[in-house]
């Protein structure tokens, strides 16, 4: 185990540390996992928070692999569903993937009951809990994922099980061996980015972070804000290029509070996007607000937005001790459920 801060009492800094083993783990889970054989034309995965996330990086990767080759493209459409019901358009043809990883998510369980009575395909991916008892009651093929300190630190197992899914359907191609093989470098790789992270954390303490990379990895910079909302306890927003010259940016022009800009840059990206983030960061700093350059590995899709995640990862961590906090409660959100219930 690693050395830990006092203030971390769930030692989340090893929880990082062995992230990137997640995948490989997460692949043999979801090995055995099958359905009968029926016409799926998309899937609808139902999350919210931490059980949800790993879906918007998940349908980054499948839309880069449709694209390069698009006879993996068999017309499959990833629908997220962070409600407590689905669309209608997800009642036929469409396989419904539950993902709660306390089992308990109110919203989750909702759709579960929904298709129940709707009898649709489906499969559970949790922890424990209600949604484990309700898969098993009702016949449905679900997947127990590890313990973890938080479900937004079981990206890899969540992004893995349903990749793995989907490939034992045939509905994508069979890539596991090479992000097998590439989370395996990670595992060195997130360590070196540990210092990156805490460099960036000294210049965010009272200040606002907000993340602006590109359209395509919106996803990225989502759970960016994501993890340093819960660890560090602080507000975080985020926005895309080119879109945000057109609008948000004007809003510095009378500043209300004090920010600053964290720009992930994908080196492969159109040469004008590239030039606006320069140029919008020159227009920033005129307003005294600054910005911190991280470019993402020249490296497919799947290794550019976990690298570049670590580093979100650190900088979080590192801020939630910065300002006196244990980054891994969510004292805010449990507060919440127990009034709602």
């Amino acid at each position: 185990m690693s050395k830990t801060n006092k203030l971390d009492k769930e030692n989340l800094r090893q929880v990082i540390i062995d992230s990137p083993k997640q995948f490989a783990k997460g692949f043999a889970l979801a090995k055995n996992i099958q359905l009968k054989k029926q016409k799926i034309t998309s899937i609808c995965i139902s999350g919210m928070g931490g059980s949800s996330l790993p879906v918007d990086l998940l349908r980054t990767y499948l839309d880069d692999l449709f694209e390069k080759n698009p006879k993996n493209n068999q017309a499959l459409e990833i629908i997220q569903n962070r409600s407590y019901t689905f669309p209608e358009k997800t009642k036929t043809n469409c396989l419904h993937i539950l993902s709660s990883y306390s089992g308990n998510t109110e919203e989750t369980i909702s759709a579960l009951n929904e298709v129940v009575k709707l009898k649709l395909p489906a499969i559970g991916i949790m922890h424990g809990g209600k949604l484990k008892e309700l898969c098993k009651k009702n016949n449905i093929p679900y997947i127990i994922l590890p313990a973890v300190s938080q479900p937004r630190y079981a990206t890899g197992y969540f992004f893995a099980t349903i990749l793995q899914v989907l490939i034992n359907l045939k509905l994508v191609e069979d890539k596991t061996k090479k992000i097998v093989e590439s989370a395996k470098k990670m595992e060195s790789s997130v360590l070196k980015s540990e210092t990156a992270g805490k460099n960036l954390a000294k210049k965010l303490v009272g200040k606002t972070p907000l993340i602006y990379t590109t359209d395509k990895f919106k996803s990225v910079a989502m759970v960016w804000k994501i993890k340093t909302n819960e660890n560090s306890k602080t507000p975080c927003f985020y926005n895309v290029y080119p879109e945000l010259n057109h609008n948000e940016m004007v809003g510095y022009t009378l500043p209300q509070g004090k920010f600053h800009v964290i720009t992930l840059a994908d080196p492969t990206d159109h040469s004008q996007i590239l030039k606006r983030m320069k140029i919008t960061a020159k227009l920033l700093k005129a307003k005294d607000i600054d910005t911190t350059f991280f470019e993402m590995p020249k490296a497919d899709t799947f290794t550019k937005m976990f690298e570049i995640l670590f580093i979100g990862d650190w900088t979080s961590y590192y801020l939630a001790l910065a300002y006196g906090q244990n980054p891994t409660p969510v004292d805010m959100v449990e507060d919440l459920k127990k009034n709602l219930a």
